[in-house]
């Protein structure tokens, strides 16, 4: 990988363009960011505990269960630190441990009704304008924009 030593200056059309569509990810992560911020604050949560519950709501809609592994494996941190967020969340009724349907040594962890109508009611309306958003491409640039953003994603969590 190389080091890049001093700011890129686009020299062509598609310097230009690929710099535009860097600037735009820079501010839709700016705004995600000042969302988030926000429904932290709302819910009394630290950035750990909310990007815990849409780590679940993203699996939940996928149809996938979570182990307190994964949780740990997501946000990248140790078994104590799982145990402490999930008793937290547990406490506050974001989340509950239950059996796994398949492996009565394991657990999953699932949001609570209460939780989940929480998150949307906060997320709900924007959701809703975001899609609006999206339904205005045809599902040819839809493709295109989910594999740029897939692509993107995981050159930010390469290690």
């Amino acid at each position: 990988m190389s080091t890049l030593v001093q700011p890129w200056a686009p020299q062509t059309a598609h310097d230009r363009a690929v710099l535009q569509v860097l600037q735009a990810v820079r501010a839709f992560s700016d705004a995600m960011d000042r969302m988030h911020g926000g429904m932290k604050d709302d819910m009394e949560m630290n950035a750990s505990d909310l990007s815990a519950l849409r780590m679940l709501i993203m699996r939940e809609q996928r149809g996938e269960s979570v182990s307190p592994h994964d949780v740990a494996s997501h946000l990248k941190i140790t078994t104590a630190s799982t145990t402490k967020l999930l008793d937290r969340l547990t406490a506050s009724g974001h989340v509950e441990r239950r059996p796994h349907p398949s492996d009565r040594r394991a657990r999953v962890i699932v949001l609570t009704d209460e939780s989940r109508r929480t998150f949307f009611r906060h997320f709900g309306e924007r959701l809703q304008s975001m899609r609006g958003v999206a339904m205005r491409y045809s599902d040819e640039e839809l493709q295109v924009i989910a594999r740029f953003l897939d692509e993107m994603g995981d050159v930010l969590i390469e290690e």
